[in-house]
């Protein structure tokens, strides 16, 4: 598992809830349990940090790290669509984006298409992306940060024919391969969930091995922020695993959440105090333990 990815993890799933900053002793000992040497977590922070989703501040002898408002933003937002159990109904209309962005600014292009997918987009045809959800804020929000007034349009229209709108959604998206992946998802980790229910309950799992598991579930299913658009269900094929798979995700995650959550705390508390804010944080305070 890359070391800048499962930073971004951990940030997200944990720093995030505690005052968003970390000593990077402590995230050196966490990041350890999966592998990662001393030299590679700071190799990856500092590159983080040139990349603006860090920042760093020194306290005495101590360097602590940060999300930027950027990276609190991706953070927040990708929390959000993480622990959604169900999609939003639909209105019945698209949003599409067509944009004609000159050869020479290609970087700025290519930099938009990764947004727009990230944010869900389809791509209907070459320069066309389209979306059944309400983007409408995101899309003006990457239109001014990208500084693409003039080379952008922004349509929001209904589907008059000749065919149905699921024709739309299969131009614009392989879903075969995004259930595909769910499934390949729901057949890993609905054993794997089984197994450590039995050991938490007997007793058999320490509170890092917790820590450990959790991480990595939230670190894969994570993945599917990369590929699937959130489509409402009024556009879903009628077998679709994505609904399976995150109330998997949210028994398998609720499970893990209380122990692997002591020992994040064991971990953080050497380098960082915990304010009262900190102490009366528990699990139930996380956006899956209030669905």
């Amino acid at each position: 598992m890359n070391t800048r990815s499962m930073i971004f993890t951990i940030y997200g799933d944990y720093i995030r809830h505690y005052g968003n900053q970390i000593w990077i002793g402590s995230l050196i000992r966490l990041l350890k349990e999966f592998g990662h040497n001393e030299q590679a977590v700071r190799a990856a922070v500092s590159r983080m940090s040139k990349q603006g989703w860090l920042e760093g501040e020194k306290q005495g002898n101590k360097s602590y790290y940060s999300l930027t408002s950027r990276g609190v933003k991706r953070i927040d937002e990708a929390g959000q669509r993480i622990f959604k159990l169900k999609p939003d109904t639909w209105d019945g209309k698209w949003r599409m984006l067509l944009y004609s962005i000159p050869e020479e600014k290609r970087s700025l292009r290519d930099e938009l298409r990764k947004e727009l997918i990230w944010s869900g987009f389809g791509s209907l045809s070459s320069s066309l992306w389209i979306s059944p959800n309400r983007l409408e804020d995101k899309v003006n929000r990457l239109i001014e940060k990208y500084d693409i007034e003039e080379y952008v349009d922004v349509f929001l229209s209904e589907y008059n024919g000749p065919h149905e709108n699921e024709r739309i959604v299969e131009k614009s998206w392989d879903l075969e391969e995004i259930n595909n992946r769910y499934s390949e998802f729901i057949r890993h980790y609905s054993q794997r969930f089984i197994i450590d229910k039995n050991k938490i309950h007997q007793g058999d799992m320490s509170d890092a091995q917790c820590f450990v598991e959790r991480t990595k579930l939230v670190h894969e299913y994570r993945k599917f922020l990369f590929v699937d658009p959130g489509l409402p269900e009024e556009l879903l094929p009628s077998k679709w695993y994505g609904g399976h798979a995150a109330s998997l995700f949210s028994d398998y995650y609720k499970e893990l959440a209380e122990p692997a959550n002591r020992f994040f705390e064991e971990v953080f508390r050497n380098g960082n105090e915990l304010t009262q804010k900190d102490k009366a944080y528990n699990v139930y305070n996380h956006p899956l333990m209030m669905e």
